[in-house]
């Protein structure tokens, strides 16, 4: 597993040391827990971040999207796990899992994003990462943390893209606002 930074890029076909079929991006998530007065009455609110995932071809126009109001690619290459509306328990909170062998040849670029539909910022989210896994291994090929306290309400994650015969990762990291990926569009066209 490769520990990534902000555009960091990591060959996916290497880190699963040869071909890849069936990967999957899971975003995890805690609440920032609240001090009490005098140690008491803390906890945290439950925080309902969104996983996106927007394919792209190569002249940068938008094929497709999974999130929570569309949970599968047209193709049914790409499906959501559905909506977690708090963070609650370990590992993975939502997960987009990708056929690669079922995109569609004109795919070049799928685009992961992270929004706060209710409008929370990262300033609240604690623990958060993405992470890339080989669905048929179980093994992480890449992880990225995405805390930081930011004040942002969505963060354009990471992009998956055709290089050569095989498929890349890079971190974005880039913060955005939005409730929703088309509302962050501008920003992650900057990524294709």
């Amino acid at each position: 597993m490769v520990s990534l930074a902000k555009g960091d890029k990591v060959s996916l076909e290497k880190q699963a040391g040869g071909s890849l079929a069936l990967v999957a991006m899971g975003l995890g998530w805690d609440a920032v827990k609240k001090k009490g007065f005098f140690g008491f009455g803390g906890g945290a609110n439950s925080i309902d971040l969104d996983a996106s995932c927007v394919l792209f071809d190569a002249s940068g126009s938008r094929l497709d999207v999974v999130w929570f109001r569309q949970l599968q690619s047209r193709d049914g290459s790409v499906v959501h796990s559905g909506d977690n509306l708090t963070g609650d328990g370990d590992g993975d909170d939502e997960v987009i899992a990708v056929d690669l062998t079922r995109l569609p040849a004109n795919v070049q670029t799928l685009v992961f994003i992270v929004n706060s539909f209710r409008g929370q910022t990262f300033a609240e989210v604690a623990n958060a990462f993405c992470r890339m896994v080989d669905r048929r291994t179980g093994k992480e090929l890449a992880r990225y943390n995405l805390s930081g306290g930011q004040n942002a309400t969505g963060i354009i994650m990471a992009k998956v893209y055709r290089d050569g015969s095989g498929w890349s990762m890079i971190a974005i990291g880039e913060p955005g606002q939005g409730r929703t990926f088309d509302d962050m569009m501008d920003g992650i066209r900057r990524h294709v």
